[in-house]
């Protein structure tokens, strides 16, 4: 059984990317997923407030869990196994390291861009690091026929 790595920042567009699965899931895939978030680092400022490192950790789990908690729940509710990982630090690096250590095969995650001819650096960053294959799921047109 394939084991596919959905990153996610909790966006809409990324929520795309577990529906793209999930499409694929229906038309004979087997697959486990591994949904993952990367937050960015602590400030400068943040570490003079907290001044606790485990306190920092504890926000940027918390705020993980929940930006990757709507990709969860359309993954679980569809009847798919799900595990889930959240980090800190540089988010493509991360990412690879995240789909290394829990064997994925695969890669689906949304090309997020400034426009309909880019897209995300971090997609971008993942279809030059990633060591398996990445497909980028991209936002419907408004003139693609889908309602």
């Amino acid at each position: 059984m394939l084991k596919v790595l959905i990153p996610t920042d909790g966006s809409a567009h990324a929520l795309l990317a577990a529906q793209h699965a999930l499409l694929l899931v229906s038309k004979g895939l087997h697959a486990r997923f591994v949904v993952a978030n990367v937050q960015d680092p602590a400030t400068l400022y943040e570490v003079v407030v907290a001044h606790d490192a485990e306190v920092l950790e504890r926000v940027r789990q918390a705020a993980g869990t929940d930006l990757m908690s709507q990709v969860v729940a359309t993954l679980r509710d569809g009847g798919q196994e799900v595990e889930t990982e959240v980090a800190t630090g540089d988010p493509a690096r991360l990412l690879v390291e995240i789909l290394e250590g829990h064997r994925c095969h695969a890669v689906i995650m949304a090309a997020s861009g400034l426009g309909e001819a880019s897209i995300g650096s971090v997609a971008s960053d993942m279809l030059e690091l990633s060591p398996v294959p990445v497909t980028l799921v991209k936002p419907p047109t408004p003139d693609d026929g889908s309602d």
